[in-house]
């Protein structure tokens, strides 16, 4: 799976694709890089503050769900990200330029599409940030977007 691009795995493009390479994806964790970049959306004044890094995680999160549903023969499915049950931050920012690698671990996915994720950003072994993260990915999040469906 780790050929695969974060195009295909993904739906975020342009400036909202904060990811940039899938270095693993397996059955239950997924590894990404990111460089952060100086013309980045969130980049103010040589970094992005360290709330967005729980966006790099939805997206590494993201692109393990895309895999799993390339796996099983269909296109990546649109996902929520409900929230944090704790994000732990040990640093104010990322500073631009440097690589970050987000690794994220599936705790729990169930049938009703709900999912909890660990999650952690690090520089080289240097851990910044680290959370567990809460999804849902809906049979067909554009109706549940609408109200259409529970």
């Amino acid at each position: 799976m780790s050929e695969l691009s974060v195009e295909t795995l993904i739906p975020h493009r342009g400036a909202m694709r904060l990811i940039d390479r899938i270095v693993r994806l397996d059955g239950d964790d997924a590894v990404a890089e990111t460089d952060v970049a100086i013309d980045g959306i969130f980049a103010t004044d040589g970094r992005v503050p360290a709330w967005a890094g729980i966006e790099y995680m939805a997206q590494t999160v993201a692109a393990w769900s895309g895999a799993r549903s390339r796996l099983a023969g269909g296109p990546p499915r649109l996902g929520l990200l409900l929230g944090s049950r704790r994000y732990i931050a040990h640093c104010a920012g990322f500073t631009c330029g440097v690589t970050l690698r987000i690794e994220t671990r599936c705790e729990l996915i169930g049938a009703n599409g709900l999912g909890l994720f660990a999650c952690r950003i690090l520089r080289g072994d240097e851990p910044l940030a680290e959370a567990t993260i809460s999804v849902f990915e809906p049979d067909d999040a554009m109706a549940f977007l609408a109200g259409e469906s529970a």
